[in-house]
C-alpha cells in the first residue's frame, strides 16, 4: 500500500528522473560509476538526541522535533566504492572513512559556513525539512558532499530517491513494529525479525542496527543494504543486499521524547 506522503515523493523523484534523464549527469550515473549497492542510513531521532552528550539543534527545538517518532527519518544514501577507485587501490574502509573527499578534500571549517545551501526545488526543500531534521544542522550538504558529489549525480535525484526509500520504510509493518514499542526495551532479535516479517525470508541480513550508549543498547539508527540497479523496486526481498551485523546489546532501547 501506498501512503499519500510516499505517492508524492515518488511522483517527485519519478519526474527529476525524466528530467535529469534527457541529459548529462545522468541519474543512472551510479549504476555507470561501477556501484555495487548503496546503503539507505535511518536515524531514530529520540535516540540519536538521547544519546547526544551535547544534542544540536535538531534535538533541542521541539518543532525539529515533532513527528519524529512516527518513523525514521533520513540520515543519508550511501553508494559502495565505485569500481574506478576501487581499480586505483582505494579500499572499502577508505571509502567508507572518506567518500568523495578523497577526490574533492573537506574544506575546513563547518559544513554551514564551508559550503552553500543545496539549490533544490522547493518541495524537495519542504520534504527534507520534515523528515531530515539534521538539515537544520546542515547534514544535507554533508551527506551530498561526501557521498554523491563525484558521482556525477544531482542533488535532486539523490535526495529525491532517498526520500522516496525512506518513505517505503516508513510505510512497513517494521516501523509499526519499532513505534509500538517506543519508550521501552525489546529483544534485538525481535526487531529483525519484525523486519523479516515486513521485507520477506532471510532479509534481516540486509539490516544492520545501530546502537549507541552503555552496554550499545540504545538503538540510533539502521542501516539497509540495496542493490544499485535495483533501487526504484525497493523495498521488494530480492532488491536487498547483506550487511555486516551492528554490535547492539541483545536486548535493545527504543527511546522516546519525554
Amino acid at each position: 500500500m501506498c501512503t499519500p506522503r510516499r505517492a508524492v515523493v515518488l511522483a517527485l523523484a519519478l519526474g527529476l528522473a525524466l528530467v535529469i534523464g534527457a541529459g548529462e549527469p545522468r541519474a543512472d550515473g551510479l549504476a555507470l560509476e561501477g556501484v555495487d549497492h548503496h546503503t539507505l542510513a535511518l536515524t531514530w531521532h529520540p535516540g540519536f538526541c538521547a544519546s547526544r552528550s551535547r544534542p544540536p539543534r535538531e534535538c533541542r527545538e521541539p518543532r525539529l522535533r515533532r513527528g519524529t517518532e512516527d518513523g525514521f527519518v533520513l540520515h543519508g544514501l550511501w553508494p559502495s566504492r565505485p569500481a574506478r577507485l576501487a581499480e586505483r587501490g582505494v579500499t572499502r574502509r577508505e571509502w567508507r572513512r572518506q567518500g568523495c573527499f578523497l577526490e574533492r578534500p573537506r574544506p575546513d571549517g563547518g559544513f554551514c559556513r564551508a559550503h552553500p545551501a543545496l539549490a533544490l526545488p522547493e518541495a524537495l526543500g519542504g520534504e527534507l525539512d520534515r523528515y531530515m531534521p539534521g538539515r537544520a544542522s546542515c547534514l544535507d550538504r554533508y551527506q551530498y558532499a561526501k557521498h554523491a558529489a563525484c558521482l556525477a549525480l544531482p542533488a535532486e535525484a539523490y535526495f529525491a530517491t532517498a526520500l522516496a526509500l525512506q518513505a517505503a520504510v516508513n510505510d512497513s509493518a517494521f516501523v509499526d513494529f519499532v513505534v509500538q514499542h517506543r519508550g521501552g526495551e525489546v529483544a534485538r532479535n525481535a526487531l529483525i525479525g519484525a523486519f523479516e516479517a515486513a521485507f520477506g525470508q532471510g532479509t534481516g541480513r540486509a539490516l544492520r542496527l545501530v546502537c549507541r550508549g552503555r552496554g550499545q543498547r540504545l538503538l540510533t539508527e539502521v542501516r539497509i543494504g540495496i542493490e544499485a540497479e535495483a533501487l526504484e523496486r525497493f523495498p521488494a526481498a530480492d532488491t536487498l543486499v547483506r550487511q555486516a551485523r551492528g554490535r547492539c546489546a541483545a536486548r535493545v532501547r527504543i527511546a522516546a521524547f519525554e
